[in-house]
């Protein structure tokens, strides 16, 4: 029995990232050409200009597995589990308290030890 894996060929990659390059550094270069223009149409046009330019590299082969990477990270993030308000809390307040035991630990090691110092030395 044959499966038959169907694999999508991407064609003139190069070229598609030349553009995705080209319109980019012609967005760069637009912005600075008409910068005496208002800032809402110069934000408008690079943001349709980013988007045609991302619907171009997303047709290549590193765009699409960039899109499967993405997809695939949107689904971990929606398995996250988060901890409530209380669970939040009370892990804060451990946290807290500890750091205060620590800082008392250290601080009386610290005190006997100047002492120790203090008493050899004379």
């Amino acid at each position: 029995m044959s499966s038959a894996v169907e694999e999508k060929v991407f064609r003139l990659d190069s070229i598609k990232w030349l553009l995705v390059v080209a319109m980019v550094a012609g967005g760069i270069y637009g912005n600075w050409l008409y910068s005496a223009e208002s800032v809402l149409y110069r934000a408008i046009a690079l943001l349709a200009l980013a988007a045609v330019a991302l619907l171009i590299a997303a047709q290549t082969a590193k765009g699409r597995a960039a899109l499967e990477l993405a997809r695939g990270a949107r689904t971990e993030w929606r398995k996250i589990v988060w901890p409530t308000k209380q669970e939040r809390n009370q892990t804060t307040l451990i946290v807290v308290l500890l750091i205060i035991v620590m800082a008392l630990i250290l601080w009386g090691i610290d005190t006997l030890l100047s002492l120790a110092a203090a008493g050899i030395m004379g």
